[in-house]
């Protein structure tokens, strides 16, 4: 086990399409999923893909937890969950447009249109195929890390770049929650609460 050094945004590795995996129980295949979980514990995120550890290959882990739920959108936590060869599919052309952050672009957040429900299948370590229909933050969440399979951050998905800002300054944050909106990841709502400045809007 090991915890992996993320590739940061302006490294190439990160803008490349990855290579299906041919055999999902190769040793070398878990042991990766394990090294991800790894990093991913050792930096508190929900997500990692292959690519941001510099390999090239369609493999995703990510886990949900209570904490990091949006209120009112219904999701239950979600257990660690290796994908390998993932394939996202819309289960409708309605988009909604969320905050999020990524490892590979630190110390900032963006606003990103996202499916609102997607159909996820996948094979397991074993190999076994895996569907689920995923709706809200969850979609979302696979959105995001299976883009990074394809070469694609977050900021290349954003149809409003002035909905780009460093973690220090929640201005945009700070708006919706002070106009009421509850759907969004209390990581955020605690960005907002830290800001010296939302008391001034």
């Amino acid at each position: 086990m090991a915890v992996l050094r993320i590739a940061r945004m302006g490294n190439p590795a990160l803008l490349q399409p990855s290579a299906p995996v041919a055999d999902p129980t190769a040793p070398e295949i878990r042991k990766l999923a394990a090294d991800m979980q790894d990093t991913i514990e050792d930096i508190g995120a929900s997500g990692l893909a292959a690519p941001q550890v510099l390999v090239a290959k369609r493999v995703v882990v990510y886990r949900m937890i209570a904490a990091r739920i949006p209120q009112r959108s219904g999701l239950q936590p979600r257990p660690w969950t290796v994908m390998v060869n993932p394939v996202i599919t819309p289960r409708t052309q309605l988009k909604r447009a969320v905050w999020e952050r990524c490892l590979s672009v630190p110390g900032l957040h963006g606003k990103v249109p996202r499916y609102t429900e997607v159909t996820i299948t996948y094979k397991t370590l074993e190999n076994k195929t895996m569907n689920h229909e995923a709706t809200s933050s969850w979609a979302a969440l696979l959105q995001h890390e299976c883009d990074h399979l394809d070469g694609i951050l977050y900021p290349m998905r954003m149809s409003d770049l002035s909905l780009l800002a460093y973690n220090e300054e929640t201005g945009p944050l700070a708006l919706e929650l002070k106009k009421g909106e509850q759907n969004i990841d209390p990581l955020f709502v605690d960005l907002v609460m830290r800001w010296p400045g939302k008391d001034k809007l």
